[in-house]
């Protein structure tokens, strides 16, 4: 009744191949979820940049409409409703320009952060 002690000299094949199989299986777990935290860490960075792309897309739309309806008004008064439906215009599309520049901004982070492309960098150089 010997208790079989472990001797890493005797180690079968098989159980090389269970336990390299083993560690691959853990190494590719690894990667798939550095990648998986990596795309939330992008999209939660990028979720205020698209909020700001649909509201200066809807904001930009709007105005078109202010235009479009001042045109219309205008032509019939042909004085004041068409300068209003510019001045509106104008004020919309600054307002629409700002917000689609901000979120473009923020969907860069899509990409990747000066402190994510560093980590990488980090994480690279000790392979």
């Amino acid at each position: 009744m010997d208790a079989r002690v472990h001797n890493p000299a005797e180690t079968s094949i098989g159980d090389l191949f269970h336990q390299l199989v083993n560690d691959g299986r853990n190494l590719v777990g690894a990667e798939v979820n550095l990648y998986k935290q990596i795309a939330l860490y992008r999209a939660g960075k990028a979720k205020g940049g698209l909020v700001a792309l649909v509201a200066g897309g809807l904001l930009a739309y709007a105005g078109l409409i202010a235009l479009l309806v001042g045109l219309v008004i205008g032509l019939a008064d042909l004085i004041g409703p068409v300068f209003g439906g510019l001045v509106v215009f104008a004020v919309t599309g600054l307002i629409a320009f700002l917000l689609f520049r901000y979120g473009a901004g923020k969907m860069s982070a899509l990409s990747g952060d000066g402190d994510e492309k560093a980590a990488l960098r980090a994480g690279e150089s000790r392979a």
